[in-house]
This record gives C-alpha cells, structure tokens and sequence, in this order.
C-alpha cells in the first residue's frame, strides 16, 4: 500500500492583490496594443491574489540571473525545512524512516538538487536516494506522486517525501509583453507544499494505478526560452483548449481500472486557469463543484505550478468530505503537453 498522505503548504509573506496586478500592467505597458486583451485575460483568471517571496517592487526590478539563483537558494533553503518538518509530522514519519526524497521545482535551478542539502541539514539518512523534477512545470506535482507511487510499488516497504517549490516570480521578465506573458504575469504565484508516500496504511488517498499521456507535437506550447536574463515563459495561446484531448486519457485510465471517471467521489485537479476546469468538468461530464479544491487554490494563491494538486489535496483534508473507500483521480498537466495522472481510494483507518 502507498498512501499520499496530508500535504503541509506554506506561501510567502508578500500579498499582490489582481486588483494591484491590474493597475500594475495599466502603468507598466501603457500603449502596448495588446493590453486590453491582456487585461480582460488577467480579470477572467479568478485569482484574488498571489504570494511573493519579495514585495513586488522588488520583483519589478531584474538584477540578473545570478542574482535571482542566490536568491533562489538563499529562500528555498529558508523556508523549505518547516514545510517538510510538518509533512513529516502529519505522516507520523521522521526523516531517518524516508527512502526518497523528490524535489519538484520549475522556477530555480541548483546543482546538486536541494535533495543533497536536506538531507544533510534534516537527518535524513545518508542512503536516501534523490530523484530531482525540473522540466516538467505544473505537471511536476502529479509526476512526483507518479513516481512515489512507482517507488512504493517497487519497495513496498518504502516511504517517500515529495517536495514542491516554486518561486515563480524569479521568472518575470519586464521585457516579455505579449500576451501570453502579461497573463502569466496576473496568474502565476509563490508556494511551497511537502507530503509523503507511506508504506503503512494511513488517512490520505491510497495510489492503485498512475499514467502519463503526452498530446503530440505540442512540445512547444509550452515552454522556457533560456536566456542569458533567466527563464522566459513562452505560452500559446491554444493551451487552454488542451483538456479536449486530453481528457479522454483520463477518462480511458478510469475505465482500465474499471471506474467511470465521470462518477468518482473526488477531483484533485491542477488549476492552471479557470477554463482548464471548465472544459474538463465538460469533457468529464462531472459537476463544477468536484473542482472546488483547484479553484480555491487558483483563487487563494494563483497558479503555484508544481504546488497546486498538493495544495488542493491538503484543502480536500481540511474539508473532511472524503469518507474510507472514496474513489478518486489526480492529474496535474505541464509543458510537453504532459499530463500525469494517478487514481487511488481514500483510505482512513481509524474511521
């Protein structure tokens, strides 16, 4: 048995408001032919407001890449530990009793991977193995829960930790004004979330069967262009339309293992934007409210890439709907156009 257990979420300190974001893009890109779009496009999102790790005037002004990887360290490094401390303590584990430590994070880059320093600053033992996620973006998250479910499987007596950080405003870039690029300037947000894989049955979602599915050449709908600024974000404009095709790989896992994906208990779903939910509640045939989980996440913290089907599982927690023997998918979708997808029933043994 791997059971995902109550992840523990952290967001930072600075708060930028969409009514802020929106004044912000009127004075910054006053003239810019496409801003009007871009405003409607940004009012649309549903995100009230978003989590920096700086205030925003601080953001604003791009020092660098080398400054904004010390940066990224230096924060990660800082606020990291508590996170994982508390994931631990909702797992009932303590660092010796993890195996594998999966790091997340799209927004940074180290080398070694922050595995090696957690492991030496926490007192996780020597032998943890460390498998590092960097190029897959929002679908990060569904793949380290992929992953920690194939790890399980291979060494039933192993427990994993998954950490996700994202510092997604180390990624703005004041000279990207597109519209792809003022939208993911409103959308985009800073979150941390860990939680582990357990081997011994626990409160959380039990993992039975995982998946990926990849629509192709679309490789480049996606992605970083990786300059000597840091890391440009390239969206086109037909990502929100990509639920069509692939909801019918989610639909096609549930019916492998012999549910109807359209009549599951619970939705841990990554919120990239407020028509990725509609049109898979569409394509699923399942009410809105089975997404109430990814839209507050959505609404709460912006899109937190890797962060969010964490972040949305640990509102499901705190909600206390899901009952033992609910069944229920979790898919977050990324760059590729990837989507990484995990079915598995809630399990609460005390219940």
């Amino acid at each position: 048995m791997a059971v995902l257990c109550k992840p523990a979420i952290a967001v930072p300190e600075y708060v930028i408001t969409n009514e802020e974001t929106l004044d912000l893009a009127r004075r910054l890109h006053r003239g810019n032919p496409q801003l009007d779009l871009a405003l409607r496009l940004i009012e649309h999102t549903g995100v009230q407001k978003r989590h920096l790790i700086q205030p925003i005037e601080a953001v604003l002004k791009h020092p660098g890449l080398e400054a904004r990887s010390i940066l990224y360290e230096s924060e990660s490094k800082a606020r990291v530990p508590g996170v994982v401390y508390r994931a631990l303590a909702q797992a009932e584990l303590e660092p010796r009793q993890i195996d594998l430590i999966i790091y997340v994070s799209c927004s940074g880059f180290m080398m070694p991977s922050l595995t090696a320093w957690l492991i030496n600053q926490m007192g996780f033992r020597s032998d943890t193995r460390q498998l590092p996620i960097a190029q897959l973006g929002c679908a990060g998250g569904g793949a380290a829960v992929n992953r920690a479910h194939d790890f399980c499987t291979a060494y039933p007596d192993a427990n994993v930790l998954i950490v996700a950080c994202e510092f997604c405003s180390l990624c703005y870039q004041p000279t990207d004004v597109g519209v792809g690029s003022l939208l993911s300037n409103g959308l985009f947000g800073d979150g941390i979330a860990a939680a582990v894989v357990r081997a011994e049955p626990g409160t959380g979602m039990s993992l039975e069967r995982n998946s990926s599915y990849l629509i192709p050449h679309t490789e480049d709908w996606i992605s970083y262009a990786v300059r000597s600024t840091g890391f440009h974000f390239q969206l086109d404009k037909r990502v929100p339309g990509t639920m069509e095709p692939l909801s019918p790989a989610l639909r096609s896992l549930a019916e492998e293992h012999r549910w109807n994906v359209s009549k599951l208990d619970f939705y841990i779903i990554h919120a990239g934007g407020p028509r990725i939910l509609d049109d898979l509640s569409r394509f699923l045939d399942v009410p809105p409210e089975a997404f109430r989980f990814s839209r507050a996440t959505l609404t709460e913290y912006g899109n937190i890439a890797s962060a969010v089907v964490l972040d949305a599982l640990a509102r499901m927690f705190d909600e206390g709907s899901a009952l033992d023997g609910h069944q229920g998918l979790l898919a977050g979708f990324g760059p590729g156009i990837t989507a990484e997808i995990s079915l598995g029933t809630w399990t609460s043994p005390t219940s």
